[in-house]
């Protein structure tokens, strides 16, 4: 299977290129961008990539547990899922499967074209601000499992439709568990609550826009046409956090996914993420993880 790059900061290839392993379509039913099936121990998306060690995928990846408890790593926080809960798994995401723990369960994998536009934006499929774990009631669970299991056999049946209408079969059923599932997470606290703050919102996406290249508060309030103190208002009420620690949660996370997956300098890598100077870089990441950049790199390899 080949894999993409994306491309690092000088734009060339080689040391600067952050692999991304993509959707392994050579194991779908019939080429369909989709895959769903029982949990597996022997379950991997490519070989250069083991599943517990971190790594980052182009697709998503939806698990409904069976059993638990499970400790997975996404983006460098640990999550503990339990029967009856849910992971969501987007593109981009690095993420790690644990050694200890036994996987059981279904799980989802789907590449991001194969829904349409439309499905994409009703579903939030990137809505990256979003928890990854998800814990439904038990009526919602119920509705969750029917709609997997009916897509799981839709996706088993390929002998019974024409290949066309077995794909757009597959692509309504996927969109009627989808909008479930988002529905679920939009209706947490707190997701509702940042979703309706129109001030964190912009500052959220600002954020995502700009966080190579601009660190400071005042900046951001500017640009979004607010004062300061409307900021920080906006982004406690929605993270508990001020606005400058978002910013610099958002930066540490970046460091730390080109730390594990390129082998840039680490003066590059604080030049990737606004430090032109590299001692100024290091005393940041230090500040924030307890660990130098080195120290972080040398403990994933």
């Amino acid at each position: 299977m080949a894999d993409r790059t994306i491309r690092g900061v000088d734009g060339g290839g080689g040391a600067d290129a952050i692999r991304t392993f993509p959707f392994p379509a050579e194991l779908s039913v019939c080429g369909v961008g989709m895959q769903v099936g029982p949990m597996g121990a022997d379950r991997t998306w490519h070989a250069d990539a083991p599943l517990h060690r971190v790594h980052r995928i182009d697709f998503h990846v939806v698990m409904l547990f069976d059993g638990g408890s499970v400790r997975h790593m996404i983006d460098f926080a640990e999550y503990e899922a339990t029967a009856g809960d849910l992971l969501w798994i987007r593109p981009g995401q690095v993420h790690r499967f644990s050694r200890t723990s036994e996987y059981h369960g279904t799980v989802l994998t789907m590449q991001p074209g194969f829904l349409p536009r439309a499905t994409v934006e009703a579903t939030g499929l990137y809505r990256y601000d979003l928890p990854p774990l998800l814990g439904p009631d038990p009526a919602q669970l119920a509705a969750l499992r029917a709609a997997l299991a009916q897509l799981r056999r839709e996706y088993e049946d390929g002998t019974t439709l024409p290949l066309s209408l077995h794909t757009s079969v597959l692509r309504h059923t996927l969109t009627a568990f989808l909008l479930r599932l988002a529905h679920l997470a939009a209706s947490s606290a707190e997701a509702a609550r940042r979703q309706g703050d129109t001030v964190f919102t912009l500052f959220r996406d600002a954020v995502e826009r700009d966080f190579a290249t601009r660190h400071s508060v005042s900046g951001y309030a500017d640009t979004l046409g607010c004062s300061r103190r409307t900021l920080v208002r906006a982004v406690r009420a929605a993270t508990g956090e001020t606005p400058k620690g978002f910013i610099d949660k958002r930066v540490v996370l970046e460091a730390k996914r080109l730390l594990a997956h390129t082998e840039l300098s680490i003066g590059r890598v604080g030049a990737a993420v606004g430090f032109p100077d590299p001692a100024n870089f290091s005393r940041f990441f230090q500040q924030h993880t307890e660990r130098t950049p080195a120290g972080f790199r040398a403990e994933l390899r």
